[in-house]
């Protein structure tokens, strides 16, 4: 198969000691646009049955306690539970009916959303079992544009709420990983679907620049 993929996506290996390479607590425990910004190029590993799901992140939102456009604004609930625990922690919803993708970061209420990703590596079977977790359909979805959005990202690499809410990254089954990918130039612009008078102007999302077009599909301005 022929995935088309950029060569820097291509042959991934995994390098040294992946226990120095799995984002620590104290990477999240940071302000979240910074996290936002320093999430673009990591690498999420989810374990599917027996093998290992994996896409590069190349777009994100920050989110905070106090600006309306965050889940946060809206006050603690067990549901937002996650918001409010410790940096690094899982917070999933569902959003448009699919599940969603979100890091707790420093400060209760404030969190990073991972918007969309690009499959990592040319492995024919990851690819072909992504495919069939995220049918377009009912035929296979291009690989480029299986994690083009954050509903599309877990469905694709099968992260569902029920499994992941309120909790934390597990090494044996779904990390974060820095694989030394170093964004050159990123994108910042407002958010998408926030509604209007929510704090809508904020330019809260990041994108990296040289996968523009596999991101979420929605204008981008440069800085």
């Amino acid at each position: 198969m022929n995935t088309a993929f950029p060569v820097s996506l291509r042959g991934a290996k995994r390098r040294g000691n992946l226990f120095n390479m799995i984002l620590s607590k104290s990477f999240f425990n940071r302000d979240a646009q910074i996290v936002a910004r320093a999430l673009l190029g990591k690498v999420l590993r989810v374990k599917y049955r027996r093998m290992w799901l994996s896409a590069q992140i190349i777009e994100t939102e920050a989110y905070y306690l106090h600006e309306k456009g965050s889940h946060a604004s809206l006050g603690f609930t067990e549901k937002r539970k996650a918001l409010f625990m410790k940096p690094g922690t899982i917070y999933m919803y569902y959003a448009r009916g699919g599940d969603s993708l979100n890091v707790s970061c420093r400060g209760g209420g404030n969190a990073v959303l991972i918007k969309s990703g690009i499959p990592y590596g040319d492995s024919e079977k990851m690819i072909k079992t992504m495919q069939m977790l995220n049918p377009c359909n009912g035929r296979l979805r291009a690989p480029e544009k299986l994690c083009s959005g954050q509903t599309l990202l877990c469905k694709s690499l099968h992260l569902k709420v029920p499994d992941w809410d309120q909790q934390q990254f597990d090494a044996e089954k779904f990390y974060i990983e820095d694989v030394g990918y170093q964004t050159k130039q990123i994108i910042q612009t407002t958010r998408l679907g926030i509604p209007e008078g929510r704090d809508e102007h904020l330019e809260f999302r990041f994108v990296d620049k040289k996968f523009t077009k596999y991101c979420t599909k929605m204008p981008v301005v440069l800085q």
